[in-house]
């Protein structure tokens, strides 16, 4: 879902009101129209903006939300940001079934490849392999690879 600015919430942001906090005012420069409130959550995670944040910025106006949508997307964002906030051995016992599966598929041609990924002893090893199993299978097939390491 894609939240756009209100005047009011422009006016707010611009006169500095108290009511936009200072972490929901760097959430509130993301809602461009184009990004999704996903995108905004992940960006932000690390200053702390939850969706109670968006929410409270819908409720004061200063966002513009789609009708119906607020629930549908806090679902997502809340997944969203779980994901992100995963620690690097998390992001690995995710990866590592999914590199060791590609990796197996390309039979022998693929047979030093596999033993880098059955070797790799911890997250920094599975990111460094990322491009080479991108290369080997095709970044399309990498996709769920990816998203387990970096998102």
């Amino acid at each position: 879902m894609k939240y756009t600015k209100t005047d009011v919430g422009l006016q707010a942001f611009k006169e500095r009101w108290p009511q936009l906090s200072a972490k929901q005012r760097s959430a509130f420069i993301l809602f461009d129209g184009g990004k999704n409130v996903e995108e905004v959550l992940v960006a932000t995670a690390g200053i702390g903006v939850t969706l109670a944040d968006v929410e409270h910025m819908v409720a004061q106006g200063y966002l513009v939300a789609p009708p119906g949508a607020v629930a549908a997307a806090a679902a997502a964002s809340a997944a969203a940001v779980a994901r992100s906030a995963r620690t690097p051995q998390e992001r690995y016992a995710e990866a590592y079934p999914l590199a060791t599966q590609l990796t197996a598929t390309l039979g022998l041609r693929g047979f030093k490849l596999n033993l880098a990924v059955e070797a790799a002893s911890g997250y920094d090893d599975l990111v460094a392999l990322l491009p080479k199993i991108q290369a080997a299978v095709g970044a399309p097939a990498c996709k769920a690879l990816e998203q387990a390491l970096l998102a």
